[in-house]
């Protein structure tokens, strides 16, 4: 719904006039459009205006459908750290208000990208999270859109399809969709990968010569990476689990071939799910399922990736939870833990920016004979090319 805003001068800031296929703004609502409450009724010749000759667009995306907007959002904020690297990729930085959860959220990788930042102690201010997702803060956030699945706003955090259509209207609209995993029975609409969700947030951004930049690059260091593994029976097993605490006795399990974006960089570098074929299950809503060290040692995995531990450099990893493992009378006896291949387990929300950190990281922990120590400074990827794309400069 167009709503006034008169900080900027302006008439109206956003006019988004479609949500999910019901037509919401455009001057329907008395007094939405900052017109007076006498004014009349759109004409029939100004309802079927076209795109080109309003200067609007439309994007779609499951599950929000379609949204037709008259200009590009600039207020906006993403649940997750995966959608709000989607739009720092996109140079609009300062747009973002806010963040779902800034715990989750890692910017020091943009601290290695020349003229590339974010405001952290806005995002930590301005945390969703914080407030429990409450629809208050989406009011008082005011944004033009939400790059969040507002059917995880139904079924984390207690919503009703009336708070969403609430929000979508008086606010501004959802566009995302959760891709981090595919493991939530409600989630029964199309996902998709990282570069799809991308380029679909980079349409709603109309931003796409950076989102084609940004393709190029990953697909031309995916392919330099992939030329360069060893043959697939030389590969390890790798068993993904969650637990944040430096002395982990019992671990949450992820399924690596779930194809959940979050784990798109283990499949780019070709190992196998160490779970397949144990029937035991990834972390979901409805399963949240944990495995010790006896379970762990049936299974006896080549790598051990135990996430929750990205504030910690590779060494302040092996020095605490490593360590741990090692005096521990069963975990000790993990072939992981005996060869030291136990490793921070990557985000669970990325984005394009995270995603070309985290595969390289991968690929010297994982194969560290051809891509060295993963405590080395050795560089897989230009990240002056990444920068220049980012800022324009490409």
């Amino acid at each position: 719904m167009a709503k006034k805003d008169t900080e900027r001068g302006k008439s109206t800031r956003r006019e988004w006039i479609t949500y999910g296929g019901a037509v919401l703004a455009g001057g329907l609502l008395a007094g939405c459009t900052g017109e007076s409450e006498g004014s009349t009724s759109p004409t029939a010749d100004t309802e079927t205006e076209t795109a080109e000759e309003s200067g609007s667009y439309t994007v779609s995306m499951e599950p929000v459908g379609e949204l037709t907007f008259e200009s590009v959002p600039d207020r906006w904020v993403a649940y997750d750290g995966g959608y709000a690297d989607m739009g720092v990729a996109l140079g609009k930085t300062d747009g973002m208000t806010g963040i779902g959860g800034s715990g989750r959220y890692y910017t020091d990788v943009y601290d290695e990208l020349p003229g590339v930042s974010v405001e952290r102690d806005m995002l930590e201010a301005n945390d969703l999270g914080d407030a429990d997702m409450s629809k208050e803060v989406f009011y008082e956030l005011d944004n033009d859109v939400h790059l969040m699945d507002p059917q995880m706003l139904v079924n984390w955090f207690g919503w009703s399809e009336t708070d969403v259509d609430e929000i979508a209207t008086n606010v501004g609209p959802f566009f995302g969709n959760l891709i981090f995993r595919r493991e939530d029975k409600w989630h029964d609409y199309r996902y998709y990968t990282l570069y799809e969700a991308f380029e679909k947030v980079a349409q709603l951004f109309q931003e796409e010569e950076r989102f084609n930049a940004f393709q190029s690059l990953h697909d031309e260091f995916i392919a330099e990476i992939q030329r360069q593994l060893p043959p697939a029976d030389e590969r390890p097993n790798v068993l993904l689990v969650y637990e944040g605490s430096d002395e982990p006795e019992t671990f949450s399990p992820y399924r690596l071939n779930d194809r959940g974006t979050s784990k798109k960089q283990w499949r780019d570098l070709g190992v196998s799910d160490a779970l397949s074929g144990t029937g035991i299950h990834g972390i979901s809503t409805t399963d949240r399922g944990r495995i010790d060290y006896e379970t762990m040692l049936e299974i006896d995995p080549d790598v051990i990736m135990l996430r929750a531990h990205e504030r910690k450099s590779a060494t302040e990893f092996r020095e605490t939870v490593l360590e741990f493992m090692r005096d521990h009378p069963v975990g000790s006896k993990l072939t992981a833990v005996q060869n030291g291949r136990v490793y921070r387990g990557g985000y669970l929300y990325q984005g394009p920016i995270h995603n070309l950190f985290l595969t390289e990281r991968g690929a010297k922990q994982l194969y560290p004979d051809v891509f060295g120590d993963v405590t080395s400074d050795e560089k897989l990827f230009d990240r002056q090319r990444v920068a220049d794309i980012v800022t324009g400069e490409f």
